[in-house]
């Protein structure tokens, strides 16, 4: 069987996966229920952009944040 997830990355997957109706909301609730700073969330979701368990358990967001990444290297 597959290594599963731990809680934080699951939690930072599904935050990732969430609309955000004003500035600032997601960068705040980074804070309050993850208990991290913004910056450390995004290296944190980099790095799990390249685990293959977070790809099993989010596909749909893994990939779409990949390309993203991958398109954002390319214009450099």
């Amino acid at each position: 069987m597959a290594e599963e997830l731990d809680d934080r990355a699951s939690a930072v997957l599904r935050m990732e996966g969430r609309a955000w109706p004003t500035p600032g909301a997601k960068e705040r609730a980074i804070r309050e229920e993850l208990g991290v700073s913004p910056t450390r969330y995004y290296q944190l979701l980099n790095a799990l952009l390249d685990d293959t368990r977070a790809l099993a358990h989010a596909p749909v967001t893994v990939n779409r944040l990949r390309r993203a990444r991958d398109e954002q290297r390319d214009r450099r």
